[in-house]
């Protein structure tokens, strides 16, 4: 074989690859493509494309269901394609009504701020941070010279029609006029970004296609559009949030994390594994499934090798009923203590009421004793091993 075949050869091989890709990238884990064929075209086509994702940093803390999105930025960055990262430091005071039952009270600028300067680390487990281009909308939106520009260019009934309003308004509860403001602002930075290609969850549909619209209006070519799944909690049924506590937060220590993935009902394992992970199941039991979904998942987020030691703990903990080779210690500045107000104060529970709660379903344990009576006094003037639940442990 000639030197010009071979070349034409790999040539062939290298585009075959490069479709390959742009096909996972365009349909594992995804809901929609709007518009699928051009932007498969654009793809294709080689040129680098600006991809915008824009988040508002209203909490410090990613859980497993914010990197769906990242999940799917990675696969762009790692085709070459510009990831434009806008942070709502401005939009955040308005708060995004997707999904919202009523009007979220106005967050401060500090805790903004603060929630910001978290967010590029732990999004840096994702993605190579240091190949972004970051904006905050506060450089366009600050001044308000774009209220009159954009504004103009939607209708007050194309924005009430989105289910959010017009559920709440259907329920008698007040949607503020500032929410009214927010498709048009997520679209207008789309605008001043330029971007090429918006990727959301299912819940930002209407705030997306704001997007293209804007665009259109003002003479620019339209963005596509990728929507991806909410991704289901630890009851298997509510969306991944830390409000209703069913999540998996990526910085939550290898145990936990990996204990938590062992815990999601059986009928999520697939979906875990294609919004989650960056593998495919091979795996038919359920539990065997769960053991190497858990191994991939801390691997991410903690670095190799650390999910086959939290998958060593954990079947030693759970399937040897061992205790766990390495418990954290907490020091309290009293003698004794009754068993609910200990729970509250080692952060086992929130409250009194929860710490009754834990101690009634028999999952209290001090010293190995399980533990029936919320008031009776443990005395801590020597060492207390307390356990709850199956996973969590703490020497006193």
């Amino acid at each position: 074989m000639g030197r010009n075949a071979v070349c034409f050869s790999t040539k062939n091989m290298k585009i075959d690859s490069d479709k390959q890709q742009i096909d996972a990238l365009l349909t594992r884990g995804v809901e929609e493509v709007i518009v699928k064929d051009h932007l498969r075209a654009s793809l294709l086509s080689g040129k680098k494309l600006r991809v915008k994702f824009g988040v508002d940093p209203t909490s410090p803390d990613l859980h497993l269901g914010h990197t769906v999105v990242l999940q799917k930025l990675r696969q762009f960055q790692q085709l070459g394609h510009q990831i434009v990262l806008i942070i709502g430091d401005y939009t955040a005071r308005v708060g995004d009504p997707s999904g919202k039952s009523k009007t979220r009270p106005m967050l401060s600028e500090a805790k903004i701020e603060a929630s910001a300067a978290t967010y590029l680390a732990q999004v840096g487990k994702i993605f190579d941070v240091s190949q972004l281009e970051i904006h905050h909308n506060s450089e366009w939106f600050s001044d308000g010279s774009w209220i009159l520009p954009v504004t103009s260019q939607f209708s007050a009934q194309r924005i009430l029609e989105r289910d959010d309003f017009t559920k709440r308004m259907h329920a008698g509860t007040e949607v503020a006029l500032l929410e009214l403001l927010y498709p048009a602002m997520q679209a207008y930075d789309s605008v001043k970004i330029n971007a090429e290609v918006e990727i959301g969850g299912t819940d930002q549909k209407f705030n997306l296609l704001a997007g293209r619209d804007l665009q259109r209006h003002m003479g620019l070519p339209e963005q596509d559009i990728i929507t991806l799944p909410l991704l289901r909690g630890l009851d298997g049924v509510q969306k991944m949030s830390k409000s209703l506590d069913n999540y998996i937060g990526i910085t939550e220590m290898p145990d936990m994390m990996f204990g938590k993935i062992m815990s999601i009902p059986d009928t999520l394992i697939d979906e875990y594994y294609t919004l989650c992970v960056d593998a495919p199941r091979t795996e038919h039991d359920p539990r065997l499934a769960k053991l190497v979904l858990g191994s991939l998942i801390v691997d991410d987020y903690h670095g190799a090798g650390e999910g086959a030691k939290a998958r060593a703990e954990f079947e030693r903990v759970f399937s040897r009923k061992e205790k766990p080779t390495e418990v954290k210690s907490e020091k309290l500045k009293v003698k004794s203590i009754s068993v609910v107000d200990l729970l509250v104060a080692i952060k086992f529970a929130k409250s009194k009421s929860e710490a009754r709660r834990l101690i009634e379903q028999g999952g209290v344990k001090v010293d190995d004793v399980k533990k029936i009576d919320p008031q009776e006094v443990i005395n801590l003037t020597q060492e207390k091993l307390i356990q709850v639940g199956p996973r969590r442990f703490v020497k006193i």
